[in-house]
């Protein structure tokens, strides 16, 4: 009777991309420190032959001496059938079938992800993102039949996370930013901070730049500098804004942060540095088409 080996969790078809028939015997043989000779008695070839095959110099054996190597080998029954049946398999179809495999990898490695920490874990460290970011630049050059076919990337999902004055302070509705959970998300194609966010100005401030009801993104990844337009978190009250922001110092030599807005029509706000508990840049505004 065949015994099964602990050889680790098996692929759906019991193939891992890349392996090889001749590499799979060869580690295997040695796992179990036996030489060509012993393997051949075993099953009853000669142990040059078993090195042609190990080396990739011969092609797969018939089924019967192939699972006899399962036995010899105590590996999986069918785990070397499989390897040389797709060895035999013309190149189209074989290419047809890793690609079949790799996706199956990685809805595998997508269910445990969410297991592991949830979709909005997942989400917000940006392991989803890339996950199947990795598929379509996959699926993009092998359908290109170029290998300077270009990649496609997947637009990033952007929590919208609250409506952010762009005229007065209000109090701050994120839901716990950064976690990544909202009630409504908007698609960028050109950001990739796991962290960006999102949201609508309300009043009119920061016009004629920007419009009551823009969504606005912000990328807490990007440099700030003075004369950005930012996204603050004012203290103590947990209040935000949108406005351009200056660094200055005041008379007395301390640092300060002018809240200006482009609109003329409001006056700006200056506030000591450690009254400000996060500045956020915009990196881009989605706007309806009047």
């Amino acid at each position: 009777m065949q015994q099964d080996g602990p050889v680790g969790e098996e692929e759906p078809l019991g193939v891992v991309e890349g392996e090889t028939l001749g590499a799979v015997i060869r580690a295997r043989r040695s796992a179990l420190r036996l030489s060509l000779a012993e393997v051949g008695d075993r099953v009853a070839c000669a142990k040059s032959y078993l090195s042609l095959i190990e080396t990739g110099r011969k092609g797969p054996p018939s089924d019967d001496i192939i699972e006899r190597l399962e036995v010899a080998l105590s590996l999986p029954a069918g785990r070397l059938v499989r390897l040389a049946a797709l060895e035999r398999t013309p190149e189209p179809v074989r290419r047809d079938l890793e690609r079949f495999e790799s996706d199956r990898r990685r809805l595998r490695e997508l269910r445990r992800l969410v297991e592991r920490g949830g979709r909005d874990e997942a989400f917000r460290t940006g392991s989803l993102a890339r996950l199947i970011g990795d598929q379509v630049r996959e699926a993009s050059g092998a359908g290109a039949g170029e290998a300077n076919a270009a990649v496609v990337a997947l637009p990033l999902e952007v929590p919208v996370i609250n409506a952010v004055a762009a005229g007065y302070p209000r109090d701050f509705t994120d839901l716990g930013y950064p976690a990544g959970v909202a009630d409504d998300y908007v698609r960028c194609p050109d950001i990739d901070d796991a962290d960006a966010f999102a949201a609508r100005v309300v009043g009119d401030s920061m016009a004629p730049e920007y419009r009551e009801g823009d969504i606005v993104i912000f990328s807490p990844a990007r440099e700030i500098e003075s004369g950005s337009d930012c996204f603050a978190r004012l203290e103590p009250d947990h209040e935000t804004t949108f406005k351009r922001v200056y660094f200055e110092r005041d008379g007395a030599g301390a640092e300060v942060i002018r809240l200006q807005p482009i609109n003329n029509a409001f006056a700006p706000r200056v506030l000591p540095r450690e009254e400000v508990a996060g500045l956020y840049r915009a990196v881009r505004v989605l706007r309806k088409l009047a």
